[in-house]
């Protein structure tokens, strides 16, 4: 039996640079290409796309600036769609809520949370919170690492394109230097505050060859001892997946590219989006207990969020020479085996919509 045409609204506030841009848009294709809703995406800096989406007009995606839309519901030509998601507490527009109000039945409004693996979610997952004054209810949606929360973005069609690269073709097609015997390639996606010299420090008295690769770097390539600093364009959201599939190291940060290094294979770091009083050490030390890291690659995580002021000793050699290599395969292996946030959130509003 054909279900009929789900029509969604996700609305985003960019905040963090481009990690809230590049979560919704992920969800909103994901949402239009995979299970054939039609997507309005309502931004509030619709100029951040075009460097993550470069084929964005082609995209099936409806991109609608944020000023539009309030002006449009305000004069009541804005019809919200069956779904309407409030992506990260972005508060929608009181002549949103009132066009949505206004339906012969209201929407399906979720609130998509920030990713977390604290334990507290799951049972926060789904909550219903009705509105005050509206005949309005809102579901908290929470991504999460557990079955029970509301899993994370991978598309259906990820593990055929990890499979599919080739590394060594595409470290020629960026037309990087050639590797030397036995160098070890790392990628780098930090916030400024990150100690990055002090990393570069520790690499280079490991005397091996490595190089670094910075995205979105715009300095000249450098050297300190055998490690290359090899910085590289802007990467899009498909062309970043390359870079840490090319990689033997990632490192990355906030929650986009956090979670792509995870569905890599790959053994990472994360930089964590930092909070007030040190509150986002409790998230990262809740993400320490989940995966299944040596008690070095912990303090190592910990040294680089700020948490402690010298990198451990010998936790980087480890790291390069394959110490993870198997826990990070098979941790991808298990995420990829659950269905995807987007999978997870069409059944849960179609649940709420029959």
């Amino acid at each position: 039996m054909n279900r009929p045409l789900i029509r969604c609204d996700i609305f985003c506030v960019v905040v963090d640079n481009l990690g809230d841009a590049g979560v919704c848009w992920r969800l909103a294709r994901q949402l239009a290409t995979e299970h054939s809703w039609q997507v309005r995406l309502i931004i509030d800096r619709p100029e951040v796309l075009p460097p993550l989406v470069p084929d964005l007009p082609a995209q099936p995606v409806q991109v609608c600036p944020w000023g539009e839309a309030d002006t449009a519901a305000a004069a009541g030509r804005w019809q919200p769609g069956e779904v309407v998601i409030e992506a990260f507490a972005c508060a929608l527009p009181e002549s949103v809520l009132a066009a949505m109000a206004a339906r012969p039945r209201p929407p399906v409004w979720l609130n998509l949370e920030y990713l977390s693996a604290e334990a507290w979610i799951d049972d926060c997952h789904g909550l219903a919170s009705p509105h005050p004054t509206l005949p309005l209810i809102k579901h908290f949606y929470f991504p999460g690492f557990s079955a029970a929360s509301g899993g994370l973005l991978h598309e259906a069609d990820y593990a055929a394109r990890r499979t599919a690269f080739d590394p060594r073709a595409w470290w020629q097609q960026m037309g990087l230097p050639p590797r030397r015997p036995g160098e070890k390639a790392l990628s780098l996606f930090s916030y400024p505050h990150a100690p990055r010299d002090a990393l570069f420090a520790a690499l280079s008295t490991l005397g091996r060859p490595l190089s670094v690769l910075l995205p979105g770097d715009a300095g000249p390539a450098r050297t300190i001892g055998a490690v290359r600093l090899l910085p590289l364009p802007f990467r899009s959201q498909r062309d970043y997946d390359e870079l840490l599939w090319a990689a033997d190291l990632n490192l990355v940060r906030g929650e986009d590219s956090f979670v792509r290094a995870q569905l890599a294979g790959r053994p990472m770091l994360w930089h964590i989006y930092p909070q007030a009083e040190d509150a986002h050490l409790t998230k990262l030390d809740a993400f320490l207990a989940r995966y299944p890291g040596t008690p070095p690659w912990q303090a190592l995580t910990r040294w680089w969020n700020g948490a402690a002021a010298t990198p451990p000793e010998g936790a980087l050699a480890p790291l390069l020479d394959g110490a993870l290599d198997r826990a990070a395969t098979d941790w991808s292996a298990a995420l990829l085996a659950r269905p995807g946030l987007a999978v997870e959130l069409a059944s849960f509003c179609r649940a709420r919509l029959e």
